[in-house]
Formats: structure tokens, C-alpha cells, sequence
């Protein structure tokens, strides 16, 4: 038995130029994000040999079936496939928060499950391997719309600054930040929950479509990861202005397509912001998931109250990355 536990990721500022289509033409992208306590768990052993069925995935269905490319899950069924596997295979899945909601969930399942896989078969997996192979299976076998900021940031974990080089390289540097930075900026989110699930690829597709037409809100998106750094690394600015940084980033993003936001979306902002919070933003390519905002701890209560009828999750930051913790592979 082989369990991995892959953490999601909240992205602050970049997201969009993570698209190979952006970097690759405009010589990079940039991203600033963190992952969070919340997780994607994925357990994997040998299937024993006495059942009609070679591979049992079990998530929000469960699936039996003798062969890999009768499996239904795309991201199970393209990892199997791409690690070659031969052996009889059962493979749980939970997670902490709901599937399709901007916390790149799905790279979560698809690093973990890469990573359990290869524990299982006797090989290490560095973060850097796993990052390129899930990019590798989202992008090149799935032919999915999706950037590449989620694969890294679940895989290597930890508050981050990344770079994508137009070359498909990518540099992952750690924020370093004093303790009592780190824990302000922490106390001042808020994660709210819309209600609304959506297939990120859709949305995100949307955005690719206007790429051409949207270079200017796209370098200024771009800016905002240097800019957000500056004032997280300045010991005399208020961390307020990086609230007001995500409120900016948030009217930007809302311009790359019609998709990005919703009627029940703004008006979860808004009352947001009606209520105390100085900004925020949807997270991953939009349409709903969740929201996420920059309200100064004494105002936390007061738009919490506000918004009653959304659930909220209370989150701390994260360093460990995609890990396997649990490591039988005799079963024992």
C-alpha cells in the first residue's frame, strides 16, 4: 500500500502567462502562488489476482475493468498509460476540498498518482520529475487547455515565485520572508467557496482563444507578480496594498473572457467588499470554485457574517509539496 498526499494551490498573481501559448511567444511567464493544508490523498496498491476486473479507480464512481484504456478517468487512465503499467492496480481517491473549483485539484490527482504509482514500483520521484511528467500527461496526452503553474506548484509545494522561460524550462524560487510577514499575510485571507464547480479547461480555453487580442492586460498581469514581491519584501509597506494588488489583478483578469466571472460571482464580491475586505479574486481560470480574499483581521468576522450563505475555509499555508506518506510495498 502506497499513499501520496499532494497539496492545492492558491495562485496570488501571473496566472494566464502560464499558458505555453503566452510564455513561448513572449519570452516567459510568471507566477506567485503558495499551496495550502488542504489535500488531494491517493492510495495505490497491487490488485490481488482472484477478480474478473485488472484495475479498480475509485473517486466519485467507482470503476472495475481489465484493461487501462477502458478506464473512464482521463488523468487515470493517461498516467497508467504513460508509466507503462502492467500489473493489476487498486487506486482510492479523496480529497480535503471539492474537485473543480480553482485550487488545481486536478494536477493534485495527477501528481500524486505519478508519484504513488512510481513509489510503488521502487522509484523516487523528484518534485522537478513530477511537475514535467504531469505537465507532460495535461498537456501533450489530454490535450487539455491548462497552464503549467499547477503541476509545479503541487508538486514542489511551498510559497513560491515561478518562472516559465520560453523554452518550457522553469525556475521555482521560494519566497523568503520573515516569519511574522508570512503569518500577516496568512491572518489576512479569507477562502470562500461559491458553490459552483466548472471544468477549468472550458474557461480556460476561452482565455486562449483572446490571447492574441489581450496582450496588453496580459503583460500587465505579468507586472503584477513583480509588483506583488516588492511589497511583500519591503519591510515598510502596508500589506494592505497587496489587497488593493488583488483587487487590480481581479478587474484585469475579468476582461480575458466573458467566462471568467458569473452574476453569483460578483455578487459574492462585492458584498465581499461592501462588508470589509479590500479585494480578491476567483481563483484558477474562473467561472467559479473559489474566491479568494484580502480582508484586514478585523474586519474577518464581519465579512464572514456577510457571507453566511457561502462556505468558508480557513486555510494556512504549506511547504511539503507532494509526499508519500505511507510506504508498504509488501503490504504489511
Amino acid at each position: 500500500m502506497i499513499i501520496s498526499r499532494t497539496p492545492f494551490r492558491v495562485s496570488f498573481f501571473g496566472g494566464g502567462t502560464d499558458y505555453p501559448a503566452w510564455y513561448r511567444e513572449h519570452g516567459g511567464g510568471a507566477v506567485l502562488a503558495t499551496t495550502i493544508d488542504k489535500y488531494c490523498y491517493l492510495s495505490v496498491r497491487e490488485l490481488p489476482p482472484f477478480f474478473d476486473h485488472r484495475f479498480r479507480i475509485v473517486y466519485s464512481i467507482v470503476e472495475n475493468v481489465r484493461e487501462i484504456d477502458e478506464i473512464k478517468h482521463p488523468a487515470a487512465r493517461a498516467v497508467l498509460s504513460r508509466l507503462g503499467v502492467a500489473k493489476g492496480l487498486e487506486i482510492h481517491h479523496d480529497g480535503d476540498l471539492p474537485a473543480r473549483s480553482g485550487l488545481g485539484s486536478s494536477s493534485a490527482f495527477t501528481v500524486g498518482l505519478i508519484s504513488a504509482i512510481r513509489a510503488l514500483e521502487g522509484h523516487y520521484s523528484s518534485k522537478e520529475s513530477l511537475a514535467s511528467e504531469a505537465i507532460h500527461v495535461e498537456q501533450c496526452m489530454l490535450r487539455e487547455a491548462v497552464g503549467v503553474q499547477d503541476q509545479i506548484s503541487t508538486a514542489f509545494g511551498g510559497f513560491n515565485h515561478i518562472t516559465l522561460r520560453a523554452d518550457d524550462s522553469f525556475q521555482v524560487n521560494p519566497m523568503i520572508l520573515p516569519n511574522e510577514r508570512l503569518k500577516a499575510l496568512q491572518d489576512h485571507l479569507v477562502l470562500a467557496y461559491t458553490g459552483v464547480s466548472r471544468i477549468a479547461a472550458d474557461v480556460a480555453q476561452s482565455q486562449l482563444d483572446n490571447l492574441k487580442h489581450r496582450e496588453t492586460e496580459l503583460r500587465a498581469v505579468r507586472d503584477t507578480v513583480d509588483q506583488a514581491i516588492a511589497i511583500l519584501t519591503s519591510s515598510s509597506t502596508d500589506l494592505v496594498e497587496f489587497g488593493k494588488l488583488l483587487h487590480e489583478a481581479w478587474r484585469i483578469k475579468r476582461t480575458l473572457s466573458t467566462r471568467v466571472s458569473t452574476p453569483l460571482v460578483d455578487d459574492l464580491y462585492d458584498t465581499a467588499i461592501r462588508a470589509g475586505a479590500v479585494g480578491g479574486k476567483l481563483l484558477g481560470a474562473g467561472g467559479g470554485g473559489f474566491m479568494l480574499l484580502f480582508v484586514r483581521p478585523d474586519d474577518r468576522s464581519r465579512v464572514v457574517a456577510a457571507l453566511r450563505n457561502h462556505i468558508v475555509v480557513p486555510v494556512k499555508f504549506e511547504s511539503s509539496g507532494s509526499r508519500i506518506v505511507v510506504y508498504q510495498p509488501d503490504g504489511l
